[in-house]
This record gives C-alpha cells, sequence and structure tokens, in this order.
C-alpha cells in the first residue's frame, strides 16, 4: 500500500479484504466474548473495539496511506495503540496481533517491518501473562509462531513478486526485442522489394519507353518523304506500348514475366532478338549451345532482363549493326554472352547513375546475377565493340532458391 508496495491484482485484492475481514472479525470477538463472559469493564471492552475498527477501517480509504510510508507508520502507530489498550481490557485482543504482523510486514521496510513484528509479539505475550497472572513458555508459543509464520509467508510472497517481476521485464525485453527485429526485418523487406522493382522497372518498362521514343522519332523522320515507313514506325511502337502494359500488368499481379509464359528461355530470348532487329536498325541473333537444363524462374527472369537490358543499351548507345546473344548450358551453370560490334566504351570512365540521364543499367545487371550466386563481366574498348558475359550456376544460393520451373 505504500510506493515500494506490490500493485495489487485481483489475488491480491483478495487477500486484502481477508485480511480485513480478519481484523474486524478478531475484534468483534473480543467485544462479543466480553458480554457473553461478564468479564469486567465489558463497556470499555466494546468502545475500545469499536474505536480499533474505526481507526483500522480508516486507513484504506486514507489517500496518503497507500503512497506514504511515513503516513502507513502513522496509521499502524495509531491502530497499535488501540490494539495495546485493547489488549490490556481483553486477552482475547492477543489474537488481532497475527492479522497485525502482515500489516507491520506489508506496509514498512524490511527492518521496520521486523522490529514492529518483534515489538508486537513481545506485546502479546506480556499481556496475555498479565491476564493469566503467570507466565510460562507455552504462553510464548502461540504469538512467536505467528510471528515465524507471517515473516515466512510475507517474505516469500515477496520473493515470488520479485520474481515475477524479473519474468515481466524480460518478457518485456524480449516482446520489445522482437518488435525492433519484426521492424528492422519489415525494413529490409521494404528496400529489398524497392531494389527488385526498380530493376524490373528499369529493365523493362524504362527500355520498352525509350524503345518506342526512338520508334517515334523514326517515325517522324519519316514524314513526309516516306509515309509507309512512318506507319510501320508506329505500328512498332503501339506494339511495344502493348507490350510494355502488359509487363506493367504483369508488375502489379506479381506474376511471371509474360515473355517466359508458355515457352522457353531460350525461345524467349529468341524472339527478344527478332523483335529487336524489327524495330532497330540492328541485326540480332540468337545462338544456343549446350543441352538444355531445367532452370528455377529466379533465373530465367534474371538472364532475360540481362539480355533486355544489355540489347537495349547497344541499340541506344553502341551504334552496332550486329548483336550476338549466346545462352550456353556448360554443366553446372548457364552463361549469357551479348556481344556487339559497336563504339565500344571505356568501363572504368562510366558515369554515376542519375535520375535523370539513367545510367542504371550495368548496376541492375549485376545486382541480378550476384543476388543468384553469379558473375557479370564486361570487357569493351573504345572503337572494338562490347562483349557483355553472364554467368548463373544452376543451383542457386539456399536463401534465394525459388521453385524450378519445368
Amino acid at each position: 500500500m505504500n510506493s515500494a508496495a506490490p500493485a495489487l491484482t485481483p489475488t491480491t485484492r483478495a487477500l486484502a479484504w481477508c485480511l480485513h475481514l480478519l481484523v474486524i472479525g478478531l475484534l468483534a470477538l473480543a467485544a462479543g466474548r466480553a458480554v457473553t463472559d461478564g468479564r469486567p469493564h465489558a463497556g470499555w471492552i466494546i468502545s475500545v473495539s469499536a474505536v480499533c475498527g474505526l481507526v483500522y477501517a480508516a486507513g484504506p480509504t486514507l489517500p496518503g496511506i497507500p503512497r506514504s510510508r511515513r503516513a502507513a507508520a502513522l496509521w499502524l502507530a495509531a491502530v497499535g495503540a488501540c490494539w495495546l489498550v485493547l489488549l490490556a481490557l481483553s486477552p482475547d485482543a492477543v489474537w488481532v496481533a497475527f492479522p497485525l504482523y502482515f500489516l507491520q510486514l506489508h506496509l514498512l521496510s524490511r527492518r521496520a517491518g521486523l522490529v514492529a513484528v518483534a515489538a508486537t509479539a513481545a506485546a502479546a505475550i506480556a499481556g496475555f501473562a498479565t491476564h493469566q497472572h503467570s507466565f510460562g513458555p507455552a504462553m510464548a508459543i502461540g504469538p512467536a509462531l505467528g510471528a515465524a509464520v507471517a515473516v515466512a509467508v510475507v517474505g516469500g510472497y515477496q520473493a515470488l513478486y520479485r520474481e515475477s517481476e524479473h519474468r515481466r521485464r524480460l518478457i518485456e525485453e524480449l516482446t520489445t526485442t522482437r518488435a525492433d527485429l519484426a521492424a528492422a526485418q519489415h525494413t529490409a523487406g521494404v528496400l529489398a522489394e524497392r531494389d527488385r522493382l526498380a530493376r524490373e522497372i528499369h529493365d523493362t518498362l524504362a527500355q520498352g519507353f525509350s524503345s518506342i521514343q526512338l520508334l517515334l522519332r523514326a517515325a517522324e523522320r519519316a514524314l513526309p518523304q516516306a509515309p509507309r515507313n512512318a506507319a510501320r514506325y508506329v505500328d512498332q511502337a503501339r506494339q511495344a506500348a502493348a507490350d510494355n502494359l502488359a509487363e506493367a500488368r504483369r508488375f502489379v499481379a506479381a506474376l511471371t514475366p509474360p515473355t517466359l509464359e508458355g515457352t522457353t528461355l531460350a525461345d524467349a530470348l529468341e524472339r527478344l532478338c527478332t523483335t529487336t532487329s524489327a524495330r532497330h536498325r540492328i541485326t540480332a541473333r540468337f545462338h544456343l549451345t549446350g543441352t538444355p537444363a531445367p532452370l528455377t524462374t529466379a533465373h530465367e527472369v534474371a538472364l532475360l532482363r540481362i539480355a533486355q537490358s544489355a540489347l537495349a543499351n547497344t541499340v541506344r548507345h553502341a551504334e552496332a549493326v550486329t548483336a550476338e546473344v549466346t545462352l550456353s548450358y556448360l554443366g553446372d551453370h548457364v552463361a549469357l554472352d551479348i556481344v556487339d560490334d559497336g563504339c565500344g566504351f571505356d568501363p572504368a570512365r562510366l558515369p554515376a547513375p542519375d535520375p535523370e540521364t539513367g545510367g542504371f543499367g550495368l548496376a541492375a545487371m549485376r545486382a541480378r546475377a550476384q543476388a543468384l550466386g553469379g558473375t557479370l563481366t564486361i570487357d569493351s574498348t573504345p572503337g572494338h565493340g562490347t562483349a557483355l558475359a553472364a554467368q548463373l550456376p544452376l543451383t542457386p544460393p539456399a536463401d534465394t532458391e525459388p521453385e524450378a520451373r519445368p
């Protein structure tokens, strides 16, 4: 009931009410026996019992008692004074000492509580001996044993409470740690998903829009001298827009890229080369070597996206006439090579990626290969074309291995 006392729970409230009823019951017993046994000073015994009961009942209602040890000590002193007067009048008051032990141990500090219990037990023994006009060891057993039981019970309860509080704090810490871990995992998942979407958008939608832009520029240059060529460019741009729309819908549905639906990776790469050759002034040819082996969806998507991004870079920057795309199955790994005869570049002097000018393609391709435990290398020299090689192990890392496509 003080600042150091444990917070009340339904169980402790029930025990407190039992203690209150025990005090009131023992005071009523002392008053009742004074009347029934015709003891002298019966009126005084009844009056002091009533006063003691009122003082005791006032304690739980006072606002300072639950929060202040000093106020609790003063209240206990008032209750103890009333009890001593009653003990001087009636031997039956000796039984009230037992609930007083619990109150003193609960409301006072450990040392003060033990002192108060010892003093109460001594007063109970002395009062009872005075009424009996004699003293014997048996008279000290009851109050002393009651005090020992009270000390043991309260000490055990306090030990259990401390252990319970320790476990509660551990559970709270564990809950907080799990919440922090869940938040960190959520943040990591969000960042990983952003990175994945960035690569997907760059390798599909952004490249598609770039192709549409090139086709519309070609149509613009063909007008008005060659309207048939312009119409062909516009039709190809329309088809590219339809392909981009399909990709966008697949992003929303989080499904396999439409280029791989109902076909193999080799067929998808061959169709990519055919489409690139038809839409742009470049001849892209596809080659397949080795015996095709089953690949996971992640492998197929990564290799297709790398090929799309590499060919898009070739069309936009290389000024190449031909591009050779080779898919090779080499035992325990699969390789994709894209070689063009364009103007080439210096890989060491590439500009940093920029939201306005782009430059995310090579970084995205390398990230795709590394995510599956593979490598991506670029060999290029100004004026001598470019060779890009991606190699992926057929068995991806255990933490990223998805279900294999049939």
